[in-house]
């Protein structure tokens, strides 16, 4: 009896293994591709299902593709209704787990466990690509050989499958094997290992047909844990969408098991029956119970199920946010004068915040330098006060007259302007995530050209606040002539970067992330110009030479 069970825990134990380290190898090889690859969903929900699908067949975790697009909503990058969809795909991918569990139920499967073989012999091949790909193998191969081992346990063990089969003659009631699908998966964190073991029990005789449909149902519930624990310290619009997976979850679960429980003896039957296998027919169950709730049912009503996540989580001006407010009042609105007044100091303040976040994310892109600023945060704060900023001049554009409403045109455009440089220090940030991430670094040329641009950079950006500031068109020139030495200096650098690829001194992996840094610096210098430039100008262009 105790070496059954011993033997039983270990086969387990090796499926859970095999798909873990299956799972990390996939990761592996698509994990560089995969943020960009959701990036292009835009906001088709057919799209983002298709992502979310694809990119979890492939990686084998909806809870990691799940965190991911949290992850992106968090960050501003997908909104609300992307990040759901995303996840309605992802839940319908993982089925893809128990189709190859099921597998060990043909006679075919014995031939799959030579594969971690195969992997482990990769596995000892220097090249990472090879390597990864024999951690795919050698997981794929020790998946089959727990299955194996677990389910001939199962069959052949008359003292587990008789425990088994009075346990569950206690814990027969539909409720109770959901609640307890979900509450196993909640606690590995994995709805596909909860299935594959329900499969195989049930392939090994110590489950019903009936009571594994339950718990399946359940464990598609569980899955939802991780995606939730993503979402604290989020933001509201990662809770959105870590809610809404959570109530598409829970209402297919109740529907889904409302179904089997009536219709119990009918639906059992047919899959049991149709699919030449008890393990084949209750993964296809799986299958089709998600594309059904979530493919046929859910995606229709992202929408509302959007504005029902909206309503149950409100936006809340905080006391801390509404600090970020320095200076404009609504009290000022009667008095145009003074409320301008106040407008260009609030974005002086919002220049100032941008500013600090420039510099600490170049900072830490180029110089590895970690500080203390907190930079998402002050990127959602920039964000508030320009969004602030922006409905008060609406406000302000009905009280004044025709002089000052080209002050409040050009006000449009500076805050536009801030907005955007510090949308490229946001960049800037990213990029050294991505960097640290992937264990990448600038050479020490490279970064003496960066260096370069950054100080010149820098000269514009007090060039700029101070003109707008003071209202000192007499600098105009100078700033005019610091754009141009700009322009000149990003093509100088590009030419630099390609001489040094060509003479490899310079790893082709951070190729894209000079190039792009040197772009946007050149899009800061732009943006700093027209910021001088909106004091005779409302739009910032240089159009006007007469500086004085």
């Amino acid at each position: 009896m105790i070496s059954e069970i011993i033997t039983l825990l270990v086969g387990i134990a090796t499926f859970i293994v095999g798909m873990n380290m299956m799972s990390g190898g996939l990761k592996k090889i698509a994990g560089k591709s995969v943020k960009a690859f959701f990036k292009r969903t835009q906001n088709n929900r057919w799209a983002g299902f298709g992502i979310g699908a694809g990119v979890t067949a492939l990686i084998q975790s909806s809870a990691a593709t799940s965190v991911i697009a949290v992850g992106f909503v968090n960050a501003g990058v997908m909104s609300v209704f992307q990040g759901t969809a995303v996840m309605m795909g992802s839940f319908v991918g993982t089925t893809i787990t128990g189709i190859l569990v099921s597998l060990s139920s043909f006679p075919i499967s014995i031939w799959f466990t030579l594969l971690a073989v195969i992997g482990v012999i990769l596995m000892f091949f220097k090249k990472e690509k090879i390597k990864n790909v024999g951690e795919i193998l050698a997981g794929l191969g020790l998946l089959f050989f727990g299955l194996n081992v677990a389910k001939d346990e199962f069959a052949g063990s008359e003292a587990i499958t008789g425990f088994t089969q009075n346990l569950f003659s206690v814990i027969n009631f539909p409720l109770l094997l959901l609640l307890l699908g979900t509450l196993v998966t909640a606690l590995i964190q994995s709805s596909s290992a909860t299935i594959g073991l329900v499969i195989i029990m049930v392939g090994g005789g110590a489950l019903t047909f009936a009571s594994g449909l339950y718990l399946a149902i359940g464990a598609t519930i569980g899955t939802c844990i991780t995606t939730l624990l993503a979402t604290i310290g989020g933001t509201n619009n990662a809770k959105r969408a870590g809610l809404n997976a959570l109530i598409v979850k829970v209402v297919a679960g109740l529907i889904g098991t409302v179904i089997v429980w009536v219709f119990e003896g009918y639906i059992s039957d047919f899959f049991a029956q149709t699919f030449g296998s008890t393990e084949l027919g209750l993964a296809m169950f799986v299958m089709i119970y998600s594309v059904i709730f979530y493919f046929i049912f859910a995606m229709p009503l992202l929408t509302p199920l959007e504005k029902l996540s909206y309503k149950l989580i409100k936006d809340k001006e905080d006391v801390k946010k509404q600090k970020l407010l320095l200076y404009i009042d609504k009290r000022f609105l009667d008095t145009p004068e003074i409320a301008l007044t106040s407008v260009k100091k609030e974005i002086m303040n919002m220049c100032m915040m941008t500013k600090t976040n420039f510099v600490a994310a170049y900072d830490l892109l180029v110089n590895e330098n970690k500080s203390d600023v907190d930079i998402p945060s002050n990127e959602e704060a920039i964000d508030y006060i320009n969004a602030k900023i922006t409905e008060y001049l609406i406000e302000l554009s009905n009280k004044v007259d025709s002089d000052e409403s080209k002050i409040i045109g050009s006000y449009f455009h500076v805050i536009n302007d801030i907005e955007r440089i510090g949308d490229h220090a946001y960049n800037f940030y990213q990029s050294s995530l991505e960097m640290e991430e992937n264990e990448l670094h600038f050479s020490n040329n490279a970064k003496e050209d960066i260096i370069k641009f950054h100080d010149l950079v820098m000269k514009m950006f007090i060039l700029a606040l101070q003109i707008f500031d003071n209202n000192e068109k007499s600098h105009l020139s100078r700033l005019h002539e610091l754009e141009v030495e700009s322009d000149d200096l990003s093509h100088v650098l590009r030419s630099n970067h390609f001489k040094r690829l060509a003479n490899n001194e310079c790893d082709t992996t951070t190729s894209d992330q000079y190039t792009t840094l040197v772009s946007e610096l050149e899009r800061v210098a732009d943006h700093l110009t027209n910021i001088g430039y909106s004091i005779i100008n409302p739009t910032g262009d240089e159009e006007i030479t007469n500086y004085n």
